[in-house]
C-alpha cells in the first residue's frame, strides 16, 4: 500500500452518532452526544476528514451483480461461497463480508457522519471564511459528503431518470450530526438525493484546492472534484455540466495511463497492481483503501471458490476488451493490447485476469494468521473522466469532438494506430448483430431513460463503442453495474463448459428489474427504516 497513506495518523472521535444511527439503525451510543471529542483546531478538522472516506469498496458487490462475471457451475465441484452466489444472483444478501452491502452501507454512513462533524466543527470555529486551511477542510468535507451519497445512492437505489425519481425510493441525506436519540429516517426519493448532491458539489468546489501538502491523492483536490463533477453530471442526465467539468479536469493535453511503462517494467502480479494504484501516477486522481478481497479474486490462481465465478476468456473476447473493433473486425490477441491482462487457463477453466488491484494483508492476530485483506483501489482516474467527456459529446451531438477523444484513449490502450471518424463507428456497428445469450456480442440492446437515436444510428453506435471502452476502462472496479442501470441494459446468467462456452442461462434481469436496487440492510429495515421492493405489488 502506498506509504504516503501511513504517513496520515487518523483522528478517532469518540461519538459519531450519525454513522452509528445507520450502521445499526436502532442503536445509539449509550452517552449522549455532548461527550464527544470537540472538534476546536485546524489540525482535529483535517484529521477527521482522513475518515470521511469510506473504507469499504463497492467494487465487489457491483462486479458480481453485473455481466462480467459468469458461472463455471459445469466444471467446478467445490462449494461457493454463499455470499458470492447471493450477489450474482441477484438476491438479498443475508451473508456477512467486509465487502458485503451492509458494511459498505454502513462505512458510507460513518465517512459521511465524519464529514458533517467536520463541518459543524468549521461553523463553530467561524466558518470556511476563518482561515485558508478552513476553506479547504470545508470544501473537501462537502465534496466527501457528496461522493459517499453518490455510491449509496447509486447501490441502493434505482437509477435516476427525470421520469421516476420523483417517487422512487432514496436514502436519507444527512446534512448535520445526529443530536438526539433513535432518530427516525426518511429515505425520500433519488430526485432529492441527486439536488442535495449537486449542491454539495457546486458549494464544495468553490473552497477545494489544487493539491495537500500530505498524500494529496488520498483527498479530493480540484482536478479530482472536478472529475467527480464531470461523472455525476452525466448520471443527472446533464451532458453540458459533464461536459464542463471535464473540460476542467483534463486540460488542453490530458496526461493518461502510461500502459507502455506498466507492460515493460511491471510484468510480475506485485509489482503491476502497485504500479498501476501508485500516487505518483498522474492518471490517478482520488485513491482509496478498503478491507476486502476484491484484489485477490482477479489475480491468479483461481482457489477454492474464486473459481467458481469468473471474467472468462469468452467474456473478453466477444464482449470484453479482445472484442473485435471499428479498426479490428476480428477478436484481439494478447499481443494487440499495450499493457496485457493474463489469461489463466487450465484443464477446466478459462479466465482473464487484470493486475491493477493493489492490496495488502493486515493482520490484527500475527500469532494466529487472522487479519483483513485491505485493498487499494482508483475510483477516478483521468482515462474515465476523458470516457465521460466522450460520451457527454456524443449525448450532445458533437461527434467529431467524441471521435477525437475515443481515438485517443483507443491509440493508448491497443497497438494500432486508430483513427476511427463517425461514420467508421457506425458502420461497424450497423453491421454488427445484437447480444443474444448464446451468441453474445458486445453489441446489446440500451434502454436509457433518457432520450438517444435510433438503433443503428451514429448516436447510438458511438455510444455503443463508449459503453464497450468503459466497461474495458473500469474493469474490476464495479462500474460497469451503473452503466448497466443507466442505459437499462438486460443481462443474463449464464453458465459456461469447460472450454468456456455458454451452455445455458438461468436468470435475466431485465429493464426495470426492481433487483437493480440493492437491498437495504435487514437491520435497517427491522428497525424501521422502508425496505426496497421485491415486485411490482410491495
Amino acid at each position: 500500500m502506498d506509504s504516503l497513506m501511513n504517513n496520515v495518523s487518523k483522528y478517532t472521535i469518540i461519538a459519531i452518532a450519525g454513522a452509528l444511527a445507520l450502521s445499526a439503525c436502532n442503536k445509539f451510543l449509550d452517552t449522549m452526544p455532548d461527550n464527544r471529542t470537540e472538534l476546536d483546531t485546524e489540525e482535529k478538522i483535517a484529521s477527521i476528514l482522513v475518515s470521511a472516506y469510506s473504507d469499504r469498496d463497492y467494487s465487489t458487490t457491483a462486479v458480481f451483480m453485473s455481466d462480467d462475471f459468469d458461472n463455471n457451475a459445469a466444471v467446478v465441484t467445490a462449494t461457493p461461497d454463499r455470499f458470492f452466489t447471493q450477489l450474482w444472483e441477484w438476491q438479498d444478501v443475508t451473508e456477512t463480508n467486509n465487502a458485503s452491502p451492509q458494511n459498505l452501507w454502513s462505512a458510507n454512513w460513518g465517512a459521511i457522519a465524519c464529514a458533517n462533524q467536520a463541518l459543524a466543527g468549521i461553523e463553530s470555529m467561524g466558518g470556511p471564511s476563518k482561515s485558508q486551511a478552513l476553506a479547504y477542510a470545508y470544501g473537501e468535507a462537502l465534496l466527501c459528503r457528496a461522493f459517499a451519497h453518490f455510491i449509496l445512492v447509486n447501490m441502493f437505489c434505482m437509477n435516476y431518470n427525470k421520469q421516476t425519481s420523483d417517487t422512487d425510493l432514496g436514502i436519507p441525506y444527512m446534512e448535520a450530526p445526529e443530536e438526539g436519540l433513535n432518530p427516525a429516517y426518511e429515505r425520500g426519493n433519488v430526485a432529492d438525493v441527486y439536488e442535495k448532491i449537486d449542491r454539495d458539489i457546486q458549494e464544495g468546489l468553490k473552497y477545494v484546492p489544487d493539491t495537500y501538502e500530505v498524500a494529496p491523492k488520498y483527498h479530493f483536490t480540484r482536478q479530482a472534484a472536478n472529475a467527480f463533477a464531470a461523472k455525476f453530471y452525466l448520471f443527472y442526465e446533464k451532458p453540458e455540466l459533464s461536459l464542463k467539468y471535464a473540460n476542467d479536469c483534463l486540460g488542453t493535453i490530458p496526461t493518461l495511463r502510461d500502459y507502455a511503462d506498466l507492460q515493460a517494467n511491471y510484468n510480475t502480479i506485485a509489482t503491476a497492481r502497485r504500479a498501476y494504484a501508485n500516487s505518483d501516477n498522474k492518471c490517478n486522481l482520488l485513491i482509496e483503501t478498503g478491507y476486502t478481497a476484491l484484489a485477490r479474486y482477479w489475480l491468479a490462481a483461481y482457489g477454492g471458490q474464486y473459481k467458481y465465478y469468473g471474467y472468462t476468456q469468452n467474456i473478453a473476447t466477444t464482449e470484453g476488451y479482445l472484442s473485435p473493433k471499428p479498426w479490428h473486425t476480428g477478436a484481439f490477441s494478447l499481443a494487440d493490447l499495450v499493457w496485457r491482462p493474463h489469461n489463466y487457463t487450465s484443464s477446466n477453466l478459462r479466465f482473464s485476469i487484470l493486475w491493477k488491484a493493489d492490496y495488502e494483508f493486515e493482520y490484527t492476530d500475527p500469532v494466529a494468521g487472522r487479519g483483513y485483506t485491505r485493498f487499494v483501489y482508483v475510483p477516478l482516474t483521468t482515462d474515465e473522466t476523458l470516457l465521460v467527456r466522450a460520451e457527454a459529446y456524443t449525448l450532445l451531438k458533437q461527434y467529431e469532438k467524441a471521435c477525437d477523444d475515443l481515438n485517443l484513449w483507443a491509440n493508448n490502450y491497443y497497438v494500432a494506430d486508430v483513427s476511427m471518424t463517425p461514420e467508421t463507428i457506425t458502420n461497424y456497428y450497423s453491421g454488427l448483430n445484437y447480444y443474444t445469450w448464446d451468441s453474445p456480442t458486445q453489441k446489446k440492446h440500451l434502454h436509457p431513460s433518457f432520450d438517444i437515436d435510433a438503433e443503428g444510428s451514429v448516436q447510438e453506435s458511438m455510444l455503443q463503442l463508449i459503453l464497450n471502452f468503459r466497461r474495458t476502462e473500469k474493469w474490476g472496479d464495479g462500474d460497469r453495474w451503473f452503466d448497466i442501470k443507466r442505459y437499462g441494459i438486460e443481462i443474463y446468467r449464464r453458465v459456461v463448459d469447460e472450454s468456456g462456452k455458454v451452455i445455458d442461462y438461468t436468470d435475466v434481469l431485465k429493464v426495470d428489474d426492481l433487483r437493480r436496487a440493492v437491498q437495504v440492510p435487514q437491520r435497517c429495515i427491522d428497525a424501521g427504516l422502508e425496505p426496497n421492493p421485491r415486485t411490482t405489488n410491495d
